[in-house]
């Protein structure tokens, strides 16, 4: 699922960056960005349609030679909802 989010707290590279998920479970979520992070660290991810916003850990960063990288986030701090229901959604592990 597709959903625009703005992702911040990179150290390297401060600022927020408005990008998209690619996926998304009640657990965490699949980012395409343009920065590359660390795993472990920690992000603030707000949707922009809806109002759900997290605090999250990054667990992997991988190259994406299309897109940047993708980030797999584990939200640690989660609150608001997603545009969609993700609690009827059948529980699927993103980030491992």
């Amino acid at each position: 699922m597709a959903v625009a989010v703005q992702i911040s707290g990179n150290e390297r590279v401060p600022g927020v960056e408005t990008t998209f998920t690619e996926n998304v479970s009640a657990r965490g979520a699949r980012i395409v960005t343009s920065r590359r992070w660390e795993p472990d660290e920690r992000v603030l991810l707000l949707t922009l349609p809806g109002d759900f916003r997290a605090r999250a850990r990054v667990a992997y960063c991988q190259r994406d030679p299309d897109a940047g990288y993708a980030i797999g986030l584990e939200f640690l701090e989660p609150s608001g909802h997603w545009v969609v229901d993700l609690s009827a959604a059948p529980e699927r592990t993103l980030i491992g």
